[in-house]
């Protein structure tokens, strides 16, 4: 409808929002804490000033790693009034509802690491991902759009490679299914794109998927 909502703000944030021309946000959903999911969370400022404080949806483990890393946002005693302002909402793995709709968290594991991937309508976003459970994988049978890691060719000690990840597509059976967070390793994209099944693609900036 009217609303929009991200997942994860990395390093080129403000580029990408403006690329985009994206005039508000609503909220923001946190698989992790690892950086390149989150050093963006300053570039929220813009849409704090314009549109007030921002929903942000995390783990408790992750709330309290930005409220650590970035002590200047959360903590409300003299606050620099030039800092964005966010509202912490902790999530669990359990589905919960933002602007009527229903988020459904993917438990999945990155290393050693336990993040979360989300699931909405029949659409589910999955990053940095090294293994999932058969329990978790109940949550993803039937699938319009599978968005997930392929980060390169060679095997991985926290990210799915091509092989592993061509191998949960065949398990999982989505209708379509997009390669994203990919390493230069991986290959040049129209290359890549002729190996791959025809209902599976390469991810690229700026790519639309209506749903």
């Amino acid at each position: 409808d009217d609303n929009a909502y991200v997942i994860d703000c990395g390093p080129d944030f403000r580029y990408q929002m403006l690329r985009a021309n994206v005039k508000k946000i609503n909220g923001v959903l946190f698989t992790h804490e690892h950086s390149d999911h989150t050093a963006g969370l300053d570039d929220l400022r813009p849409f704090s000033f314009q549109l007030g404080a921002v929903p942000i949806y995390a783990q408790k483990r992750v709330l309290n790693y930005l409220a650590n890393r970035y002590d200047y946002i959360f903590n409300e005693r003299n606050k620099y009034p030039g800092a964005p302002s966010v509202i912490k909402n902790e999530i669990r793995n359990r589905p919960f509802e933002i602007s009527n709709l229903l988020i459904e968290p993917v438990e999945v594991s990155h290393a050693n690491l336990q993040i979360f991937g989300f699931k909405f309508k029949n659409v589910a976003y999955l990053t940095d991902v090294k293994r999932i459970s058969s329990v978790e994988k109940q949550k993803l049978k039937n699938l319009d759009v599978l968005i997930v890691n392929a980060v390169r060719h060679k095997p991985h000690h926290s990210h799915l490679n091509l092989e592993e990840a061509l191998a949960l597509v065949k398990e999982l059976q989505p209708k379509k299914t997009y390669f994203t967070h990919i390493s230069h390793h991986l290959g040049f994209h129209a290359e890549v794109e002729k190996t791959l099944p025809k209902n599976v693609f390469l991810a690229y900036d700026e790519l639309v998927i209506e749903v």
